[in-house]
């Protein structure tokens, strides 16, 4: 019999605490995963882990943001070896390190959850790096990076409603389905999206990133082919290589 395992994807803001991080909690059972909550704009490394740790504890941890940074200048290699697959379907990585990130809050948080018992790329209690969109690319077999946060404000909504249509058809995925419940599809709405703007379109750019983390939690969780650039020695990004839909 199929038991509920409680997962988190986050869309950190890891460049500084000003900014603020989504997280979406979940729970898989079987190939069916279900959205159950998300907490939008949270600002600290205190926050964001008490929010982890409140009941149910989540056994697995999605994370878009660099967990290990321990190269003082450059990219990270694994930053350089994603960038050579996907560069051309223009999803490259952002490059992080010590002398522009000292002390990140990405850092902190991954440190803080490895202290509650977290082990990177593990299979009991984990926490991985990942990278929406390389993810997204491969989940809807897409010829390159879906552009939805970049552009006019016009085009920003119309990348969102694009995204959020591609989450909802996740809903008939044979791999693993997502579950939305109805009081949290307004994220998805067009034309809740068509009426943001400001602070708000941006909250719910980062609520639809944190549901795309939790759906790669929930395809790390399975077990689903994968490729992981990189190692937990000099940093790493765990990235699907399946079609979900």
């Amino acid at each position: 019999m199929s038991y509920l395992i409680h997962l988190a994807g986050i869309d950190l803001a890891w460049h500084s605490e000003k900014n603020p991080t989504a997280i979406a909690k979940g729970h898989l059972k079987g190939n069916i995963l279900t959205l159950t909550s998300i907490e939008p704009a949270l600002t600290s490394v205190e926050s964001i882990i008490n929010y982890l740790v409140q009941d149910p504890q989540p056994i697995g941890i999605a994370i878009d943001a660099p967990l290990i940074i321990n190269n003082i200048q450059g990219q990270r290699e694994c930053e350089k070896a994603l960038s050579k697959d996907y560069g051309s379907r223009k999803a490259s990585c952002h490059t992080s390190n010590q002398t522009l990130y000292p002390n990140t809050l990405s850092v902190q948080l991954a440190n803080g959850l490895l202290r509650d018992g977290y082990k990177h790329l593990s299979n009991s209690k984990w926490l991985i790096e990942c990278y929406p969109h390389p993810a997204i690319i491969e989940c809807f077999d897409l010829p390159e990076r879906l552009l939805y946060k970049k552009g006019t404000v016009a085009e920003k909504k119309a990348g969102q409603i694009k995204l959020a249509e591609l989450i909802l058809q996740l809903s008939k995925s044979d791999v693993l389905a997502l579950t939305i419940p109805s009081e949290l599809t307004i994220l998805l709405n067009p034309k809740h999206i068509k009426s943001l703007k400001g602070k708000a379109l941006k909250t719910n750019e980062d609520a639809l990133d944190a549901i795309i983390c939790l759906y790669i939690a929930g395809l790390y969780q399975i077990d689903c082919k994968s490729i992981t650039y990189g190692d937990v020695s000099s940093g790493y990004i765990w990235t699907p290589l399946v079609k979900a839909i």
